[in-house]
């Protein structure tokens, strides 16, 4: 039995999937937490935020990582650069290096990592080449350490249950390449992170690496037909292709499902080995869950309830895009000497602020963009073919917006709830992009909303890219103020015949709700 006790913790990576959820469990757990991000504004909206310490920093900067290690009792590594520009295994050497030499100046009592599963080869792909190497770097630091490595992780949002699910609930028939029939041992993400906060309270002479998986191992293809059937689906028929190649698969990949190319690329690179558990010893240091680990078919249905009741607490999709715009809007005053293209829409209403700001933090995902569907749909798939993260990664949960979070292919960059909502474009364009919406009171009780389109254009491409699509913002960011004042009153009226119903109206009696404009809430394909 390990004996729990409270200490200091430093968790990096808590903007990411794995960071994010472990963070509160480790406050559960009575342990003081700090965290080292590089965005700290990310976090403005998670319901922890005032219970950390928020440290700006990059473990690519050493001396930022040894401001945040300082009086630290466990260091979590949680980041990685998988999907990143340029030689990202140099960049994991050196932030390894980085965190092992602060650690151990800061005579931190342990360290927790989390790599991946991997066979005894030397013929890894380059991710699992680089995860592999981390975990060498800081089991030689010194610095006591546990290294878990872990297969696919099942759980709402992440980046294997997504590309699972997109595959299976697209494709009546899969031609797949030979790695599925490959063997992996998934993990659900509830395990991980039981795994994770008990690592805090491990024995100090522990130093090594730890195998850990689910009870389960399966080809490829029996997860996506487990999925098949708790997702309703009838089974899919897979042939193996032998000529479709990793980055052929990946390419595929990033048109059928929202994973971009920067994420898929990687993945199934490391698909082509079987990933399962070599030892469990992890039995002996660390005991399992009380009533065992989560099987995979309960791991799915476990994600797919989340799912349906918009309890998405992290996404794959928190991670930084690249090639993306990663820094915020300037300030209006700042936009002297700066080449900048703006649209700009108003629309008064009758409509109350707080009504027309329920449509505002609802939009996008299932509930679309209340103007010509088509044309973002076709946007979307533009940006897929030329390796973008398209118009499918929807967002986390169906009406409630927080900083950081993914709305298509936007990123919510700000959010003053009630009044104001800027998104930051993800997707690929010559230049940096941004939307705003407001929500402003007027005399008369009604409101004003106010859209703006900004576009910082790079070059003489993105001065073209504009132009181009300036006839097409007359009918689209029009159509949107027109159709989100519309859909704002009709919500307003409703709730209005709901609230002026007798008291004594059977409560199956139908409110009548006004006619409103077919495209309002149309899905985005």
């Amino acid at each position: 039995m390990i004996e729990k006790t409270a200490r200091r913790v430093l968790v990096t990576g808590a903007t990411g999937y794995i960071g994010g959820r472990l963070v509160p469990k480790l406050l559960e757990a009575g342990h003081t937490v700090r965290v080292l991000v590089r965005s700290p504004q990310k976090l403005t909206d998670v319901p922890w935020a005032d219970d950390v310490e928020i440290v700006e920093g990059d473990l690519g900067d050493r001396a930022s990582v040894a401001r945040a290690s300082a009086d630290i009792d466990v260091f979590y590594y949680l980041v990685h650069s998988m999907g990143a520009k340029g030689d990202f295994e140099q960049t994991e050497r050196v932030a390894a290096g980085n965190v092992a030499a602060a650690a151990a100046d800061a005579r931190v009592s342990r360290i927790v990592y989390l790599g991946g599963l991997h066979p005894d080869s030397d013929t890894l792909s380059p991710h699992l080449r680089s995860r592999a190497e981390v975990g060498r770097i800081l089991l030689d630091s010194g610095v006591p350490t546990v290294a878990f490595q872990a297969g696919v992780v099942i759980g709402s949002g992440s980046t294997s249950f997504e590309m699972i699910r997109h595959l299976t609930d697209v494709l009546p028939y899969m031609p797949a390449p030979r790695w599925v029939r490959n063997f992996i041992q998934p993990i659900a993400v509830r395990d991980v992170l039981y795994y994770l906060v008990a690592a805090a309270d491990v024995p100090a002479e522990v130093n090594r690496t730890f195998d850990i998986g689910g009870p389960d191992v399966l080809r490829y293809g029996q997860m996506m037909n487990g999925y098949a059937v708790e997702a309703g689906l009838h089974q899919r028929p897979i042939a193996p292709l032998p000529v479709l190649t990793p980055w052929l698969a990946s390419q595929w990949v990033n048109l059928v499902t929202p994973i971009p190319r920067s994420l898929a690329v990687p993945i199934i690179a490391s698909l082509q080995y079987d990933c399962v558990m070599h030892e469990h010893d992890i039995d002996a240091v660390i005991p399992p869950p009380v009533g065992g680990l989560t099987t995979y078919r309960r791991a799915v249905r476990l994600a797919l309830g989340r799912m349906r009741d918009g309890d998405v607490e992290t996404s794959w999709q928190n991670a930084a895009t690249e090639g993306a715009s990663s820094n915020p809007l300037p300030s209006d005053p700042d936009w002297a000497g700066h080449l900048v293209y703006t649209d700009l829409k108003e629309k008064r209403t009758a409509a109350k602020p707080a009504d027309l700001w329920r449509v505002i933090e609802s939009i996008g995902g299932e509930n679309g963009w209340y103007s010509f569907p088509l044309a973002w749909a076709v946007r979307g798939w533009m940006d897929k073919i030329v390796g973008g993260v398209g118009l499918r990664r929807g967002r986390r949960h169906p009406d409630r917006l927080q900083t950081g979070d993914v709305l298509d292919f936007w990123r919510v960059e700000r959010i003053d709830r009630g009044s104001f909502l800027r998104l930051r474009a993800e997707m690929r364009v010559p230049g940096r992009a941004w939307l705003e919406m407001r929500a402003e009171p007027t005399d008369d009780g009604g409101s004003v909303y106010r859209q703006r389109a900004v576009f910082f254009p790079r070059g003489l491409g993105g001065r073209l890219y504009w132009f181009s699509i300036l006839p097409f913002h007359g009918v689209i960011f029009s159509g949107m103020a027109n159709r989100i004042t519309a859909a704002a009153e009709s919500e307003a009226a409703v709730l209005d015949a709901v609230a002026e119903t007798p008291a004594d109206t059977p409560a199956d009696t139908p409110v009548a709700a006004p006619e409103t404009p077919e495209t309002e809430n149309a899905t985005v394909a």
